[in-house]
């Protein structure tokens, strides 16, 4: 089983031609809404992979509420878990640029309202075997205390370093899979700048000092990862993006369903990578996430 301890958002996405930049106003062409926050946003790609999975969070009181879980509970996500609290439901608000390219700007609304006591129930329901898939848009103690709760209870905990918070070095010492975009594990390894030689250098010196799972996800280049002091590589697709918005997500939520359905890692590194690449061919977060069987068509 599956338990996903994170955000849930309601994404308000505008597209123009290209990103603005700091201070300037630019035309937007389209405006929509979706469903996302990045726990949200795992959950339905690891249900859409295949696997049973319970949502555990927050939405507000308010008329976002019921949409920003609707994609879920088609689904058939087992949404038990999420409270509602007084207050907005978290919101996004996106400008994705001609290119594919996002800036997006995160309200965290009641997702800011998640306690460490509400990490105690979610775990609590978990047994030894199980996964646990966190992110870094709930309260840090929050977090903390479901990364300690799991280790207590055999659960194997994935921590996906997004979005990079001070406190996302420490807490990502806590899991035992660390996945983070070049960016992320740039901060983790406390080293700027790096090129694939360096990158590489660092993935077996992070391995060494805490023998985690580490993953760095590389956008059009792939993925690299370290498990058992072997480093793995995997491609996805070669594609034009429309939004890649949802592709961190749906990487996270297949690779987390793969490894929950028995796959060995290389098969798990591809399996996501690929569906990273489709989720970057629709706009928005949650809409664009595939299919398992259309995942399986273009492995």
């Amino acid at each position: 089983m599956i338990t996903v301890f994170g955000s849930i958002n309601m994404d308000l996405i505008a597209t123009t031609d290209r990103l603005p930049k700091p201070g300037e106003t630019v035309a937007g062409n389209g405006f929509t809404t979706a469903a996302g926050g990045k726990g949200a946003n795992q959950a339905l790609a690891a249900r859409r992979a295949g696997r049973y999975v319970h949502m555990a969070g927050a939405v507000g009181k308010d008329g976002f509420a019921a949409d920003a879980l609707a994609l879920l509970d088609d689904a058939g996500t087992d949404l038990s878990l999420v409270q509602h609290v007084d207050g907005p439901t978290g919101t996004a608000l996106i400008l994705v640029g001609g290119d594919g390219e996002n800036m997006i700007a995160v309200v965290p609304g009641a997702n800011g309202l998640v306690t460490a006591a509400d990490a105690e129930t979610a775990v609590g329901k978990m047994s030894e075997g199980d996964i646990l898939m966190l992110q870094l848009e709930v309260p840090v103690d929050a977090v903390e205390c479901a990364l300690s709760e799991a280790r207590v209870r055999g659960v194997t905990s994935i921590l996906n370093l997004a979005p990079l918070t001070p406190d996302a070095p420490r807490l990502g010492r806590l899991a035992d899979i660390v996945i983070a975009n070049e960016t992320e594990f740039e901060r983790l390894a406390g080293q700027d700048g790096m090129d694939a030689e360096a990158r590489e250098a660092a993935l077996h010196r992070l391995h060494q000092e805490t023998g985690q799972t580490l993953i760095v996800t590389l956008g059009g280049d792939g993925v690299i990862a370290i498990r058992n002091g072997v480093i793995s590589r995997a491609q996805g697709l070669k594609i034009e993006p429309v939004d890649t918005v949802g592709a961190g997500d749906t990487f996270c939520g297949y690779f987390t369903a793969s490894l929950d359905e028995g796959l060995d890692f290389a098969s798990a590194l591809r399996r996501a990578a690929v569906a990273g690449s489709l989720a970057c061919l629709k706009a928005g977060a949650q809409p664009s996430i595939p299919l398992s069987q259309d995942v399986a068509d273009r492995i």
